[in-house]
């Protein structure tokens, strides 16, 4: 149950189940005892017409039992009970039998002593219960009732029959239960579902709202406040809440992004000018010209890095529109590749730079597009050992260009893929801060902005030791790409 609906069915089947079980045997069981309340009171009316019927007969005939056999009734008495369709035992004062009926006769002795043992010596009030029977025989139910109107010669009589005979009715319920059963929780479930799908219709649609809100450029979005004013409502308005919120938080960190980038270029350009002049000026002495090499070298460092902040800071506000205007590609692969070649030479590496022989139009901003591939060709050299090799590649795909930077360099661990187009993001150690791979972690977040900007996208494949290779994907002119001036 992966899903809340899923577990809304389940528990929703689980619940109704249980209340039809609980109620069906609610019902079961109370239908049972109606139905040997109204055994018994038959049983009840059988023994009274015996009983009334033996005083009857001792008022005509003032004996009831043979004169040649004291313990069994007289042929005219007994024959009025031959109609009783239950089993019927009549007993004297000392408890022995003195009549049993045919059905009686049916069961085996060690039922018919079973019975026999019943009312006891000289009963003086009426019982009901139940009486177990040895064997195979099922418990009877029977009533007892005193004869006080026949003399010495009868004491009680006993009716009696089998329980099994007043279950059909509950059992024929219990089986009709165990067939319908399967039939509601198939019911149950497929209600359940529907029913959970509506209540969780809400949920999904406000879902979807927030997954729109995908990253920090679309938090002016809110989703929409349901009029039902129930929790779901007071979701929606918490999250608003929230978005307004993380909008003001990251309106302000932009604004302060670009404002710092903006003040901090100014005194890093005048810094940079001084060291210049000094680095040029005849009476400096030799110790301070290496100073002031280094200073100039941080100087540049930070001025790239105000530049890049800057960059990202109007990219986020959408104050950094493209200029665009058909191009053939062509000519910016080979202008970046013949700077790759001069820093490719640099480094000891082969450089293949391989285009289409016919023109290639794109709708593209010339500049950010030669900034994106001179930051991939870039890393390229920087991450490749010397001996190795770097190829930029520009190939037809469709309606679609692809800009493949390829190297045979270190690579990148399959941990580490997510997260090379975060800002300040580098792998450590291969890719870190200091050494002969300087950086601040920003080029790459710049060339995903500009890829996506251009209405493309941007993947790479690495593997540590095997190199990695930059792909872009850019629409052609017309066939789906930005608007110009976007």
């Amino acid at each position: 149950m992966n899903t809340i609906r899923g577990r809304l069915t389940f528990w929703y089947t689980v619940a109704l189940t249980a209340t039809v079980l609980v109620f069906g045997t609610a019902l079961y069981l109370e239908r049972r005892q109606s139905s040997v309340r109204e055994l018994d009171q038959r049983l009840a009316l059988e023994a009274d017409f015996a009983r009334r019927w033996i005083n009857e007969s001792y008022n005509v005939l003032s004996t009831l039992v043979r004169p040649n056999d004291p313990r069994e009734l007289q042929q005219g008495v007994a024959a009025n009970f031959e109609g009783v369709r239950d089993l019927l035992l009549v007993f004297d004062r000392q408890g022995r039998t003195l009549y049993i009926n045919d059905p009686v006769r049916q069961l085996n002795f060690a039922a018919i002593e079973r019975l026999a043992a019943l009312p006891g010596p000289a009963p003086v009030v009426g019982v009901t219960g139940t009486a177990v029977l040895p064997g195979n025989e099922p418990p009877m139910r029977y009533a007892q009732l005193p004869v006080d109107g026949a003399g010495t010669e009868v004491g009680a009589v006993v009716v009696a029959a089998r329980l099994s005979a007043v279950a059909f009715g509950p059992a024929d319920l219990l089986q009709s239960m165990v067939l319908v059963v399967p039939l509601i929780l198939v019911a149950s479930g497929v209600l359940g579902w529907f029913l959970a799908g509506r209540a969780m219709r809400p949920v999904e649609r406000l879902m979807d709202e927030v997954q729109e809100v995908t990253d920090g450029r679309s938090l002016h979005r809110r989703v929409l406040v349901p009029t039902s004013g129930d929790e779901l409502a007071r979701l929606a308005v918490t999250l608003n809440e929230m978005f307004a919120r993380l909008e003001q938080s990251f309106s302000q960190l932009r604004r302060f992004t670009a404002d710092a980038s903006h003040e901090l270029k100014t005194p890093l350009t005048v810094l940079r000018a001084g060291v210049e002049r000094s680095l040029i000026h005849p009476g400096t002495p030799p110790e301070v010209l290496e100073a002031l090499d280094t200073n100039l070298e941080q100087l540049n460092k930070l001025n790239e890095l105000m530049d890049s902040l800057l960059t990202l800071a109007r990219a986020d506000e959408g104050r950094a529109p493209l200029a665009l205007e058909e191009a053939d590609l062509r000519a910016l692969v080979v202008d970046v590749g013949e700077t790759a070649e001069m820093l490719a030479e640099q480094h000891d590496l082969r450089m293949r730079v391989a285009v289409p022989e016919h023109p290639v139009q794109v709708l593209v901003d010339s500049h950010r597009m030669h900034q994106l591939l001179l930051n991939l060709v870039t890393n390229a050299v920087k991450y490749t050992p010397a001996g190795g090799w770097v190829e930029v590649l520009l190939e037809e795909e469709g309606e679609k260009v692809r800009l493949v930077v390829r190297d045979s360099g270190i690579g990148i661990a399959s941990v580490d893929l997510p997260h090379i187009f975060d800002r300040f993001w580098r792998a450590d150690p291969a890719r870190s801060r200091t050494g002969d791979r300087p950086g601040v972690g920003l080029g790459l977040a710049i060339t995903k902005w500009i890829a996506e900007a251009h209405g493309g996208t941007i993947s790479v494949q690495s593997r540590p030791g095997r190199g990695s290779s930059f792909v872009v994907t850019l629409p052609r002119a017309g066939a789906g790409g930005p608007a110009a001036g976007a």
